[in-house]
């Protein structure tokens, strides 16, 4: 399968290979260029669930323990 790159050097990864590897709105990526080949591979560290974790991190308002919110969840 071929895939044509845009005016602006953009090209769209196909659904299947996206969801097959994780590759979700906001995941960073790496470019290895080998030759004539480039491999894309997710970048470490990165990615959309890290960057929600980070923003919620020190937002909780609430004065229960980590034990009781884990007690909330699991009934």
């Amino acid at each position: 399968m071929a895939f044509k790159i845009t005016s602006k050097g953009q090209v769209t990864i196909p659904q299947a290979v996206r969801d097959r590897l994780g590759l979700l709105p906001g995941t960073s990526v790496d470019f290895d260029v080998e030759g004539e080949a480039v491999r894309i591979v997710k970048a470490p560290g990165g990615g959309r669930g890290r960057s929600l974790i980070a923003r919620m991190r020190g937002s909780v308002t609430s004065r229960l323990t980590t034990d009781e919110i884990m007690d909330l969840t699991r009934k």
